[in-house]
């Protein structure tokens, strides 16, 4: 296979018992100009009177349609809530707009697909255990200026569920993200506490098979890191982030990675792909 694992036993240890750890200076500057740029080339050559959609964690079940669903294995753009106006049409520029791109861009795109396949990559979900890992969604968030949305509480392994779960989320910083412009909330150990609920897909759409919880504000530490920190985030770990009311964008590159040896992917998960993504190794 050719790599090996990557985090000490202190790091380890501290991501076992908080839920997550962050990597300082997981990626290069060069790296991230790389992608920032390729964005910029993408969101160029959207055309947004042809096809998008409006992304929100408040309202997902209301706003989640088949350009939501087709998404999983392509390069699709999806709109803040608060881009539009009361005449229906963008309040400024596409680039300011937009919510997230996703969900297949470590898949389709060169530049992405560089990083996300990278050996560095492979060699941090190595130490962590994992046989067989596949990305099974990349997005790139930007928590636009002033009209960032909030992200509400959430577990990710509510959305992206295997037996057993074996979901972790990478995000990697491709700004610094601070308290000002929206850097993710998390609460510390809550990963002990297992999974709270999942969120299906049905022949009615998608829901939530359990209320959410209520959590205490003051339970949950900021998670502020420099341009190219990566977060590692297990998959039963309450996080958060709130709205970008600052003026300084907060743009980051996000990846779901999962098991699949001796795991099943949850055929009621919003993905339904067509075809099985390829894993980053075979141990």
């Amino acid at each position: 296979m050719g790599i090996s694992g990557k985090l000490s036993p202190e790091q380890l240890h501290s991501f076992h018992s908080q839920g997550f750890l962050v990597i300082e200076s997981f990626s290069s500057p060069e790296e991230i100009d790389d992608m920032r740029r390729r964005m910029d080339q993408l969101l160029d050559g959207f055309d947004c009177s042809t096809a998008a959609s409006i992304f929100s964690t408040k309202n997902q079940q209301k706003l989640t349609d088949d350009y939501f669903y087709e998404s999983a294995e392509k390069i699709s753009f999806f709109f803040e809530e608060k881009a539009f106006g009361e005449d229906g049409n963008l309040k400024q520029a596409k680039q300011l707009s937009i919510n997230k791109v996703g969900h297949a861009l470590h898949e389709i795109d060169p530049v992405f697909k560089t990083f996300s396949c990278s050996e560095k990559l492979s060699s941090l979900m190595l130490s962590l255990g994992y046989k067989r890992p596949v990305i099974i969604q990349s997005m790139y968030i930007f928590k636009q200026p002033g009209i960032g949305g909030e992200v509400v509480p959430h577990q990710d392994n509510s959305f992206l569920y295997t037996e057993p779960p074996t979901c972790t989320g990478l995000w990697l910083a491709l700004e610094d993200a601070t308290i000002l412009n929206g850097c993710l909330w998390a609460i510390p150990g809550s990963h002990k506490n297992g999974l709270v609920r999942r969120f299906i897909r049905g022949d009615e759409g998608v829901y939530f098979d359990q209320p959410s919880p209520s959590y205490d504000d003051k339970d949950f530490v900021p998670v502020e890191v420099k341009a190219g920190s990566l977060v590692v985030l297990h998959g039963d770990l309450i996080h958060q982030s709130f709205e970008n009311q600052s003026p300084k964008s907060r743009h980051a590159y996000s990846l779901h990675v999962v098991d699949t040896d001796g795991c099943k992917w949850a055929q009621e998960n919003w993905i339904r792909r067509k075809v099985d993504p390829e894993p980053l190794y075979e141990s």
